[in-house]
């Protein structure tokens, strides 16, 4: 209405009496002009213009009424169009309005999707990366968040989970060092002579389990073993306290991924992998007790018929070392997974198997009170993986503790490198 009022004072719309006059005196001349008749009215005076044949408009059967806005109405009763006004002789900017608003709103939305930032301090603060390289380039460092499918019935982060974790961390050290080349985890160099990693020996100690929202923070850094072994160690701790969580140690050797056989490390590959070598200890003191040899007449529990899935394979087209624990406890005494939990374990790998293989499972216990394995304390047990046919796989020893109980024992570090 303002708008309107202020643009009529620029762009005055008037009538003269005069004209209006003379085309009323032209209308009472005429009697018939086209079909249109006219009469004169005898109350007002004025003219009344009647259409010949002329239907109101219809949309679907349904008569319209034109708007009084849409036409406009002389003293005569004659239609006319509207004033012409600055204001409605302006396109109709609605529309192009409604789509500027539409893009900026998509544009803010992936803009706060690619900034995104935690709303609570104890969210995981980078949970895309794949971690970073520390420690003057020697450890690298990644955090994992234990999701609700990753927790088992005690409501702690299941064993297969935790093994899972160091085996990821492995790889993207290896990615993010450049080393990582076509294979699971080799080289360039290995790439070019068929060499894979594989694991000989494992020790991994659970000073205490994460639960479900809980962050962990793997760090992991490779040593050399021997003259054609390589040493990896993890380290596993609450993200917000630092609480050392698992503490564990290997020792891997080549493998020609064609022939099966182990090799030696090339020159070559030992140029590419000896810069990142630190000098230090292992975190977990090496357990030298020999693992025995278990079979059916010495074995108290026997588990048999396990076979791989077509999902337990890796890239290299054997079962996943991961695997291997989970069938090793296949075996273990109910009353003892009831009651006591994984405190720590050593496996010995001695072998691969493959898809078509089918596995037994066997383990004793070494403590005496094996009557009542719920009432005693710490547990100990021999285990053995081995095909069908009698190749042993694993051969392992495993420590159990109270649940509830938890003998920390000696915590670890991250090692400074020796000089």
């Amino acid at each position: 209405m303002v708008a309107t009022a202020v643009t009529s004072s620029f762009f005055p719309v008037t009538s003269s009496p005069d004209s209006s006059d003379s085309k009323n005196k032209k209308l009472s001349g005429s009697t018939n002009l086209g079909g249109i008749k006219s009469k004169q009215s005898a109350s007002f005076g004025s003219l009344q213009v009647k259409a010949n044949a002329q239907a109101p408009p219809k949309i679907n059967g349904t008569s319209v009424v034109t708007s009084p806005v849409e036409s406009f109405k002389n003293e005569d009763g004659a239609s006319s169009p509207p004033a012409r006004t600055f204001i409605n002789q302006l396109p109709d900017w609605s529309m192009l309005l409604a789509a500027i608003t539409t893009m900026f709103l998509a544009a803010e939305k992936q803009w706060m999707m690619l900034d995104w930032k935690p709303r609570r301090p104890d969210m995981l603060i980078d949970p895309f990366a794949i971690g970073r390289i520390v420690q003057d380039g020697l450890v690298f460092r990644q955090n994992f968040a234990i999701r609700s499918y990753e927790i088992g019935a005690d409501r702690t982060a299941s064993i297969e989970t935790l093994m899972n974790h160091l085996q990821e961390t492995a790889i993207n050290h290896c990615k993010t060092a450049g080393l990582l080349g076509e294979g699971f985890g080799a080289t360039p160099e290995m790439c070019k002579k068929n060499l894979i990693w594989v694991v000989t020996r494992m020790q991994v100690v659970f000073d205490r389990y994460p639960t479900w929202g809980d962050v962990v923070q793997v760090d992991t850094w490779v040593s050399a073993s021997g003259k054609n072994g390589m040493r990896r160690d993890w380290l596993v701790s609450d993200s917000k306290t630092g609480e050392i969580l698992t503490r564990a140690t290997s020792v891997w050797v080549m493998m020609n991924k064609v022939t099966r056989r182990l090799s030696k490390i090339p020159e070559e590959v030992r140029g590419e992998i000896e810069p990142f070598f630190m000098n230090s200890d292992p975190v977990v003191a090496e357990d030298s007790r020999k693992l025995v040899k278990l079979d059916e007449s010495v074995a108290e529990y026997v588990r048999k018929g396990l076979t791989p899935r077509w999902s337990d394979l890796d890239v290299n087209q054997h079962v996943n070392n991961v695997k291997y624990v989970g069938w090793i406890l296949e075996s273990a005494p109910l009353a003892v997974l009831e009651s006591h939990e994984l405190s720590s374990m050593t496996l010995e790998y001695r072998r691969e198997c493959g898809k078509d293989s089918v596995l037994q499972s066997l383990t004793t216990v070494s403590e005496s009170g094996v009557g009542d394995l719920a009432n005693v304390g710490e547990i100990e047990c021999q285990h053995l993986l081995r095909l069908e046919e009698g190749s042993e796989i694993v051969r392992g020893r495993t420590q159990w503790r109270p649940k509830y109980a938890r003998g920390f024992g000696n915590v670890g570090q991250i090692p400074a490198e020796s000089a």
